[in-house]
């Protein structure tokens, strides 16, 4: 399949899995054991994104900040992006406003230079999004760095970074502020106003992922619970407890503005701790 072609980096420790696809990465293990989740009911088909891994949500994030923006989560995670390296341990990707069809150039109308790159190290793993505005107009975007991580079971584990922030709670369509760390029983869908560091206590996996960013101005915590699994053909019902998302974002009021030339970076760092 076009776009499809996978590509693999790997350590003495670590092993990395993405596609063209979306510059989509679908697996990242340190000793054989996944910190980045994927389902196994995930479709592999174009114009669908891979259910798991880390999606790039760009230009726009869910439906946009006016809830008007088709499809969701932008136009970046099901296209075929170009393998611009390829190294021991890092993979980078680019795409254009010229890799679009007609359609997507008249539905985001702006012209750019966007590339990923995902680069690991023993127990880590970094991403870096860039976008350069090559227009002569104002670009306006946000972005999402939507990572889906592995745990034991999600109902265990607790978030630890964000006590005191406030969050929109897109469950209840309110606005809330964090009291102590954030434990995930069930459906969840949380925006929160600070880019973290976070911290994922996992007893049942006996390890700590952390994650730290630059260039982010949100944090974003996702789990379907088992209602919101059973609605999606690409999730299983059950695989809900195996996952939390835990997104480095730029989105709503914080989304990117950038002058003719101008270029913003987002990373988001994962690291792992016994």
């Amino acid at each position: 399949m076009a776009g499809f072609d996978r590509r693999t980096v790997t350590t003495d420790t670590d092993e990395l899995v993405a596609y063209d696809h979306g510059a989509h990465v679908t697996r990242w293990a340190h000793r054989g054991v996944p910190v980045v989740w994927v389902s196994g009911h995930a479709r592999y088909e174009e114009g669908t994104a891979i259910r798991g891994g880390v999606p790039v949500c760009w230009p726009w994030f869910a439906s946009g900040p006016d809830g008007d923006r088709s499809p969701s989560h932008g136009l970046a995670r099901t296209r075929r992006w170009t393998l611009v390296r390829q190294e021991e341990r890092v993979l980078a990707w680019r795409l254009t406003h010229e890799d679009l069809d007609e359609a997507a150039r008249e539905a985001f109308g702006a012209e750019f230079h966007c590339t990923l790159t995902a680069e690991i190290a023993p127990a880590s793993l970094r991403l870096r999004h860039e976008v350069l505005n090559a227009g002569s107009d104002e670009l306006n975007y946000e972005v999402a760095l939507h990572t889906y991580l592995h745990v034991g079971d999600v109902r265990r584990a607790v978030i630890e970074g964000l006590d005191g922030v406030g969050y929109y709670d897109k469950v209840a369509e309110h606005d809330v502020t964090q009291q102590g760390p954030v434990q995930v029983t069930g459906q969840t869908d949380s925006i929160y106003r600070s880019p973290g560091p976070v911290r994922v206590l996992d007893p049942v996996l006996e390890r700590e992922l952390h994650v730290s960013s630059t260039g982010a101005a949100n944090t974003v915590i996702w789990n379907p619970g088992p209602e919101g699994a059973a609605e999606m053909g690409d999730f299983g019902d059950e695989e809900w407890t195996d996952v939390v998302c835990v997104e480095t974002a730029c989105v709503g009021s914080a989304s990117v503005t950038l002058a003719a030339g101008e270029q913003h970076v987002v990373e988001a760092r994962i690291d792992v701790r016994a």
